[in-house]
């Protein structure tokens, strides 16, 4: 009680701009640049999320009062996962003397300082953040009306690859962030019929919300219809994604192409928005093979008012696995998610505990180093939803909410990686529950 208390008072000291002693000669260019360039330029520089600049003494000034509320909170850098559990490679927090540093920098005038101090500029890739050596565009602006609902599209944006081709990272950047509530570009496989009204030269494809349905029932109830590999996503606070680890890589195989789902939400403005879509190629054919995996649950019926709706999702491993990345999915109603690991032992371990989830940042949380699961190990997921009037973001607190494409609707989901020898049939990797196995228990309902 004495810590809680103890922080609580410093926070309210440090907010209402109390005493910051030791740090009255703070300057923007001898100790504020470097904090900035380590932790914000990556967002906060032009073309990227952050909606303003922090380059330059000029472009910073003006948010100190800004950035003071925002570290002292603890409100940026965004990072939402429990320090109790698990080490990641992404974290992004800084020090107590760093949020003093800046606290003190905004307390006293925000001072310019002496240029001669300033470091060298960060370097950053223009317009990537990998060095793609193949960019895939929707072949033209997508146009997206102020107003209305907006149901996922589906656009092919490559021919049929000629060869096995392995990516060693993936980027996709859209030209109107806000308008974008997902991109995911999927493989998909050769003579597969999944979205096939989606291909080279056609016109966007937008089948509606019982889409997977209609595709199981078009192929005489066999579900192998919804096959497809998620290559790369974007939503927002998702970064540049990469599949080198441990000798690994991501296999494009040969005959298959690259198809967008693309999904915009209306903001009261007309825009348009044409993504594109960067891959790093591996050097050569690699040792392992990263595979994008996951759980989901679709059975969701959260009750109007609820302040605490529960669901679960699983999955089982069918082979030893490198697990590499977690990434919690909710909607706005999203209150928290934890993930669990449940070794065959029988032992059992909190992997992941995201205590209060963030629509607008929907962080992928990368192992620091990749952790070791044995077959059979399974993966247990549990979420809450605020479905009462106190979540601020809540579109309707009266509405009984079910599994749906539509932010003001809801999903559990959790998409994740993990690598595995070349030798193993990627057929085998899930044992039990999975995607395609939600997949198909939501196109029965």
């Amino acid at each position: 009680m004495r810590l809680l208390l103890t922080a609580l008072l410093t926070t309210a000291a440090v907010l209402a701009g109390g005493p910051t002693s030791g740090h009255r000669d703070v300057t923007y260019y001898k100790d504020v640049l470097p904090i900035l360039q380590k932790n914000c330029q990556v967002c906060h520089r032009p073309g990227e999320i952050g909606p303003m600049a922090f380059l330059t003494y000029e472009s910073t000034r003006p948010w100190a009062k800004a950035i003071k509320e925002a570290v002292a909170t603890k409100k940026m850098p965004p990072w939402f996962a429990d320090p109790n559990y698990g080490h990641f490679a992404n974290e992004k927090k800084l020090t107590a003397g760093e949020i003093a540093t800046l606290v003190s920098w905004a307390d006293n005038g925000a001072p310019e300082g002496d240029p001669k101090d300033k470091p060298a500029p960060a370097e950053f890739r223009e317009g990537w953040n990998i060095r793609p050596d193949l960019v895939f565009q929707l072949p033209r602006p997508m146009k997206i009306p102020a107003k209305g609902t907006i149901e996922y599209t589906y656009v092919a944006v490559s021919a049929p690859f000629k060869e096995d081709t392995w990516v060693a990272a993936g980027e996709i950047r859209p030209t109107d962030r806000s308008h974008v509530h997902h991109v995911i570009a999927m493989v998909r496989p050769k003579g597969s019929k999944w979205m096939e009204q989606a291909q080279l030269g056609a016109e966007p494809y937008a089948p509606g919300p019982n889409r997977q349905a209609e595709m199981i029932k078009a192929n005489k109830g066999d579900v192998s219809v919804l096959k497809n590999e998620f290559l790369v996503g974007y939503v927002p606070g998702m970064e540049a994604q990469r599949f080198d680890i441990d000798h690994s890589a991501k296999l494009i195989p040969a005959g298959a192409d690259i198809v967008f789902e693309v999904h915009y939400t209306t903001n009261g403005h007309e825009s348009e928005d044409q993504t594109k879509l960067g891959l790093e190629l591996a050097p050569a054919p690699p040792e392992k093979v990263f595979m994008s995996v996951g759980a989901a649950q679709t059975n969701l019926n959260i009750a109007a008012g609820d302040p605490n709706a529960e669901a679960k999702a699983m999955l089982k491993f069918g082979q030893p696995v490198e697990f590499v990345y977690m990434q919690p999915h909710m909607h706005l109603r999203g209150k928290d998610m934890r993930i669990e690991a449940k070794y065959p032992t029988g032992e059992q371990e909190t992997i992941l505990n995201v205590p209060h989830y963030d629509f607008n940042w929907q962080i992928v949380y990368y192992e620091k180093t990749p952790l070791q699961f044995p077959k059979g190990t399974e993966l247990h997921i549990t979420a809450h939803w605020d479905n009462s009037a106190n979540n601020r973001w809540n579109p309707d607190p009266t509405a009984t909410v079910h599994w749906g494409d539509q932010s003001w609707q809801e999903m559990l989901t959790a998409p994740m990686a993990v690598i595995v020898e070349r030798t193993v049939d990627p057929k085998t990797v899930i044992a039990g529950g999975g995607f395609e196995k939600a997949a198909a228990a939501a196109a029965a309902q």
